[in-house]
C-alpha cells in the first residue's frame, strides 16, 4: 500500500512539474488535426 502511495505522489509531482508542457502539446496536436479538417474542404 505504501509503494502505490508513494508512486501516485511521485506521478502527481511529475504532473504538476509537466503539466504546461502537456498543455503544449495537446495544443499544437488539436491546431494541426483542426488544419486538416479545415484543409479538406478545399
Amino acid at each position: 500500500m505504501q509503494a502505490i502511495h508513494d508512486g501516485y505522489r511521485g506521478l502527481s509531482l511529475i504532473f504538476d512539474l509537466n503539466w504546461d508542457r502537456l498543455l503544449y502539446v495537446c495544443t499544437i496536436l488539436f491546431a494541426l488535426m483542426f488544419g486538416a479538417f479545415v484543409g479538406s474542404f478545399f
